[in-house]
């Protein structure tokens, strides 16, 4: 028995439903080996979808990320991106590191926080390796001519957590991530994409947040307008990490020390108490980034900065924003001589009008102190203008 896949004319050799169930089974338990804590296979309708994806464009909340606006319609068309995808297998992967006291950093003005998906080795490689290998048995068990599949991992324009929700690995929440009742949010996703009819799993979970509000009233930026939507040029993790330009003066103080990314929304949720440390030693910190001062981070050179930061996500934001960060988390650390030291040598060493901009403002933020705005409250739509600093 074969069918025909629509949209390359591919003949594919097909499996009997007995034979597509015994090989989900079998994905199952290739996932496992490959370190996922959860499966799940789901259909490539995403209809449903796009108008929200329009409706979330057309408001502007995806900033300077243009990536998210082109190919808009492939994102709701899997089959676009594989020819005659007719599913989507899901799989989350824990990341949470263990002990890495991430309160008591936040609430430590001299430290750096670091986003915890980012303390250890970029996930993109290893997941997508792994994704490839379960891929890889896939095909050798079929043995068939013509399947067509391919594995994403934040590399393509994938709407993962709404693939993921429809597959049955929780829902998405208020702060647009998704919720797992056993796990929580800590745990990154990838998809394969494929032109076989496996079986799909239907049990999906219902929204479990009710009236908690916790990680939209967490938000030092008040970056979500309203549940389940999100203002990405709000974002601390878009501010430090996407935004290629000056940050604007209005955020600075609410940033505080978080220097590569923000994970308030997701400390505060109360579902991440059944949250379990990976198992993935690629995953826990390394280079003591979990809880290193920003002076010292700071004092990095440049080939410092490459050297530790190899491999991993931080990487990819360059030196030049790596001490755009930092001088804003100087400017809120505690007074001292030290720092504002640090932050006139590197002046005086040379550095970029961006980073040089933010070290006067972090200059003068130490030689006046008072108390820091921790939170500032969204007024409208319109976002705040180029910083004093930057048009001098």
């Amino acid at each position: 028995m074969t069918y025909i896949s629509p949209q390359n004319q591919k003949t594919v050799t097909a499996l009997d439903q007995t034979q597509l169930n015994a090989l989900a089974e079998l994905i199952q338990l290739w996932g496992r080996e490959q370190g996922f804590q959860q499966i799940a296979i789901t259909d490539t309708d995403l209809d449903a979808e796009q108008s929200r994806l329009e409706s979330w464009l057309d408001k502007g909340y995806h900033g300077s990320m243009q990536w998210l606006a082109e190919h808009r319609e492939m994102r709701t068309k899997p089959d676009q991106l594989v020819p005659g995808a007719r599913r989507v297998i899901s799989a989350r992967m824990d990341y949470l590191p263990p002990d890495t006291d991430q309160i008591k950093v936040l609430k430590s003005a001299d430290q750096a926080y670091i986003s915890r998906y980012s303390l250890g080795r970029d996930y993109h490689k290893l997941i997508r390796k792994r994704l490839a290998k379960i891929a890889d048995n896939i095909r050798q068990h079929c043995d068939a001519v013509g399947i067509e599949q391919r594995p994403f991992v934040d590399s393509a324009p994938v709407m993962e957590r709404p693939l993921a929700q429809k597959a049955g690995l929780g829902w998405v929440g208020k702060h647009t991530l998704l919720l797992n009742p056993h796990a929580g949010s800590w745990f990154f996703l990838g998809e394969i994409f494929t032109n076989l009819p496996l079986p799909v799993n239907n049990q999906r979970h219902k929204d479990q947040c009710g009236t908690c509000q916790a990680c939209l009233q967490i938000c030092p930026t008040d970056a979500f307008p309203k549940p389940y939507e999100l203002d990405a040029r709000r974002c601390i993790s878009y501010l430090t990490i996407e935004n290629k330009g000056p940050i604007p003066e209005e955020y600075r103080e609410p940033i505080g020390n978080r220097v590569f990314g923000c994970d308030d929304c997701q400390a505060i949720c109360p579902w991440n108490k059944f949250a379990k440390p990976t198992c993935e030693k690629d995953f826990h910190p390394r280079h003591g980034l979990q809880n290193s001062r920003l002076i010292d981070l700071f004092l990095w050179d440049e080939r410092t900065f490459l050297k530790h930061t190899e491999g991993s996500a931080i990487r990819r934001i360059g030196y030049e924003r790596w001490l755009r960060n930092l001088a804003v988390g100087l400017g809120n650390a505690n007074p001292s001589v030290e720092v504002i030291a640090a932050l006139q040598k590197k002046k005086e060493v040379g550095v970029s009008p961006l980073v040089e901009e933010h070290i006067d403002w972090a200059i003068h933020r130490q030689q006046n102190p008072r108390r820091r705005r921790r939170k500032i409250k969204r007024t409208s739509d319109t976002l705040p203008v180029r910083s004093a600093f930057y048009s001098q």
